[in-house]
C-alpha cells in the first residue's frame, strides 16, 4: 500500500493561513502524518548528522519513483522532516537530484518560525536526500 502525502503547495495553503501556534500544530500533524519508517531501518547508516533531534531518511523505490522513508524522534522535527519528504516524494530520482529544496521550502520561513537548533539540520537533511536521488538516477 503506498501512503500520499499532501503536496507542498496543499500543506502551504494551510500554513500561510495559521499564526504562529497553530503552524506549530500543523507541523506536528504533518509529521504524525509520515508514512512509518520500520525501525530496523532506523540505523547509523539512514541517521541524519548535524540535527539537534535524531532524524533517520532511507530512499526506497527506483530511479523514475523515488519514495522517501523518514523518521525523528521530536515532534516538531519531524514535522519539518514531513515539509521535506513532501517537496521530493515520488518523483524521478533525476528531477530531485536536481531540485532546489531549500527554495521549495523558502515560503514556509522556516528559519523565522522554529528555534535555529529545530532548523540547523534541514540543510543536512536535504543534501542527503539529493544525494540519494543522485546515486539512484545515476543507477
Amino acid at each position: 500500500m503506498r501512503f500520499s502525502m499532501r503536496t507542498l503547495a496543499d500543506i502551504h495553503e494551510e500554513y500561510d493561513f495559521l499564526d504562529g501556534d497553530e503552524r506549530y500544530r500543523l507541523l506536528i500533524e504533518l509529521g504524525r502524518e509520515l508514512e512509518p519508517m520500520p525501525m530496523a531501518l532506523k540505523t547509523d547508516a539512514t541517521l541524519v548528522r548535524g540535527c539537534s533531534a535524531q532524524v533517520w531518511v532511507y530512499p526506497t523505490g527506483d530511479a523514475a519513483n523515488l519514495h522517501f522513508l523518514a523518521d525523528s524522534n521530536a515532534a516538531i522535527t519531524k514535522g519539518i522532516v514531513a515539509l521535506v519528504i513532501a517537496a521530493v516524494q515520488d518523483r524521478p530520482a533525476a528531477e530531485v537530484a536536481a531540485l532546489d529544496v531549500a527554495a521549495a521550502l523558502a515560503p514556509f520561513d522556516l528559519r523565522n518560525q522554529l528555534s535555529s537548533n529545530r532548523t540547523q539540520g534541514v540543510p543536512n537533511m536535504i543534501a542527503l536526500v539529493r544525494e540519494h536521488a543522485a546515486r539512484i538516477a545515476a543507477g
